[in-house]
Formats: structure tokens, C-alpha cells, sequence
């Protein structure tokens, strides 16, 4: 078996490489009956393509197993003269026209010896393009594959950075219960260990889909309710087909945790969350509103859960995606996030 390292030619190309060997003999042909050398252009045919398809042939057979270097260059200062000497008996034999003891054999082997260098050269040197193309595409994909990984860590690290916001909350609003209402705060711990079960389920996943974000939002805001009853009420707007699609993991959460924080939490008597998910012009549009203070000169479309968000829109999207903040005339603020599909 031939080792895949130096194997240069598949079978598509092993053919184009034949029929270009045959147009090459082809032209040595017409070139030696334009000079009048040996015999007409029949003769000529006949002696190029099997002097030149022997010596394609050998180098087909036996160069493929050899490294390229030193050792190569002897096998084939002694293969070429073989098969040139192989190719121009075979002429003899099918032209029917000549010898050994003609005069014009020692002719015929220089000329043979002359283009078969020159062919030779060729082929190293298209394995040698070959095997530096092959390099180079080895060394892009691992520089890509180097980039994904430091993508992937960035990511993990921001995320990292928007959960313990909610899990101290969560543990703090626990903490707070537990003397005053012991069922509420099982009923609040239950709550949050099947909110981490699957957050953590989604973060180890390599795909996740809308549906699964707007699953993981319920819990949340479920837990989020316990702590504010009747002052928290929210909506949840996305058909079965936007639920299908692929979403990064935690992406949407820390857009209603500050929509809750920011806006709901400082208003007397709670407010409204709208989260809307729909398809424009080929973009995912997702709509977090809320109905609460709108915003205040601390937070004003900043803070570092959105930061964070931007920074992985940056390392997922690029300049594609966005993350835009409005104040809403009737109160509150909309957070409008565009994603590619």
C-alpha cells in the first residue's frame, strides 16, 4: 500500500495525469518530425508514447514507496534508463521498425533519456507542490481549530461571569426564608436544582436549540416569581418553528435578569416581561420588554452581564449580530437582539 504521504495521484488525477503524458509525447512526436529526426510522425508517435508512458509508468510504480531525498534521486538515475530502455524495445516490438543495431538506437535512447528527465522533473515537482499545499491546508485547519478552542474558552469565561449573579441571589433570597417560611424555601432549593440540572446540561452541549433557552427562561422566572408573587408576570412568544433553531447557551437570560433587576425589581407593584421571538428578512429577532422604571444614569444600556453579551455576539457572530437598548415611551426599556441564521 502505498503511504498516504506521498501518494500524489486519486484516480481522477491519475487520469488527467495519463492523458497528459500521452499530449506530451504527442508533442515530442511532432516536435522530432519537424526536425526530421529518425522517422515520419507514425514512427515518432509510436516511439514517444511508449518510451514516454514506460517511463510514467515506472515512476508510478516505484518512486510513490520512496521518500522523497537522496535515495529517490538514485532509484530513479537507474529506473529511467530501465524504462526508457523497456519503452524503446516496446517500439520496436509494435512500430516494427528497428533494432537494437540500428544506428539511430543510440539516438533514441538520449532523446528518450532527455525527456524523461525533463518529464521526471515535472513529477517531482507537482508532488512537491502537492505534499507544500497539503501543509499548508494541515496548518490552517489546526490554526482554525486553535482559534475555536480560544473562542470556546472565552466563552465559557463570560458565561461564567453572568450566572453567579443569579445563583447568590437565589441563595440569598433562600437564606432569607428559611426562618420565616421553611416550605417556601424548599419549594425555592427544588426549583433551583432543576434549573442548574439543566443549565448545566446545556453549557456541556455542543447544540441547543431556542426552545431550549425559553425552557430554561420558565424555570427561571418561575423561581424569580417565588421571591416576588403577584408583582412579576411575564410572556413567553415564539411559534415551533423559531423554537427549532440552534441558540447559544445563557444568552438570552442575563437580558431578562436585567430587565427584572433594573426595571421590575425598583417599581412599585412589580411590572410586565414580554420575551418575543420571531424570523425577519433572514435574522432572528428576539424582544425582551418590560414595562418597569426604564433607565436610570447607573445602568443606561450598560453593566457587565451586557457587556458580556456583546463580547459573545463578537466571538460567535462577528459584526452580524447586534444587541440594541430603547427606552419605551409608556415606560420601561426594550433590549432587541439579531442573530444570524
Amino acid at each position: 500500500m502505498l503511504n498516504p504521504a506521498h501518494k500524489v495521484f486519486s484516480a481522477k488525477k491519475l487520469t488527467i495525469a495519463v492523458l497528459f503524458g500521452i499530449a506530451f509525447n504527442t508533442a515530442i512526436a511532432g516536435l522530432l518530425t519537424l526536425f526530421g529526426t529518425m522517422g515520419g510522425f507514425w514512427q515518432n508517435f509510436i516511439y514517444s508514447q511508449c518510451i514516454g508512458l514506460s517511463i510514467f509508468v515506472f515512476n508510478i510504480l516505484i518512486l510513490p514507496f520512496i521518500k522523497p531525498g537522496v535515495k529517490r534521486l538514485v532509484v530513479m538515475s537507474l529506473s529511467l534508463p530501465v524504462s526508457v530502455a523497456v519503452g524503446l524495445s516496446l517500439a520496436f516490438y509494435i512500430s516494427g521498425v528497428g533494432s537494437w543495431s540500428a544506428p539511430y538506437a543510440k539516438q533514441s535512447v538520449m532523446i528518450g533519456l532527455f525527456f524523461g528527465a525533463i518529464g521526471s522533473i515535472t513529477y517531482f515537482l507537482s508532488e512537491r507542490i502537492h505534499m507544500l499545499d497539503a501543509e499548508i491546508k494541515q496548518r490552517r485547519l489546526d490554526e482554525v481549530e486553535r482559534e475555536k478552542r480560544e473562542v470556546e474558552a472565552h466563552l465559557r469565561l463570560l458565561q461564567a461571569q453572568i450566572e453567579p449573579h443569579f445563583l447568590f441571589n437565589t441563595l440569598a433570597n433562600v437564606s432569607s426564608l428559611i426562618e420565616v417560611d421553611a416550605t417556601q424555601a424548599r419549594r425555592l432549593l427544588d426549583r433551583l436544582n432543576d434549573w442548574l440540572r439543566v443549565a448545566l446540561a446545556r453549557t456541556r452541549s455542543d447544540s441547543a436549540t431556542l426552545g431550549d433557552e425559553l425552557g430554561l427562561l420558565e424555570n427561571y422566572l418561575q423561581i424569580l416569581q417565588m421571591r416576588f408573587g403577584s408583582r412579576l408576570r411575564w410572556k413567553i412568544e415564539a411559534t415551533e418553528e423559531v423554537r427549532s433553531i440552534q441558540f447559544p447557551p445563557m444568552l438570552l437570560q442575563p437580558l431578562v435578569e436585567n430587565a427584572i433587576r433594573h426595571g421590575i425589581e425598583p417599581k412599585l407593584g412589580g411590572g410586565q416581561l414580554n420575551i418575543s421571538a420571531n424570523i425577519k428578512q433572514g435574522m432572528l429577532h428576539l424582544r425582551v420588554d418590560d414595562d418597569g422604571v426604564g433607565f436610570s444614569d447607573k445602568t443606561g444600556g450598560s453593566g457587565a452581564g451586557l457587556e458580556n453579551i456583546r463580547a459573545r455576539l463578537t466571538a460567535i457572530y462577528g459584526p452580524s449580530a447586534r444587541l440594541e437598548l430603547h427606552s419605551n415611551e409608556s415606560g420601561g426599556v426594550s433590549s432587541i437582539l439579531e442573530l444570524p441564521l
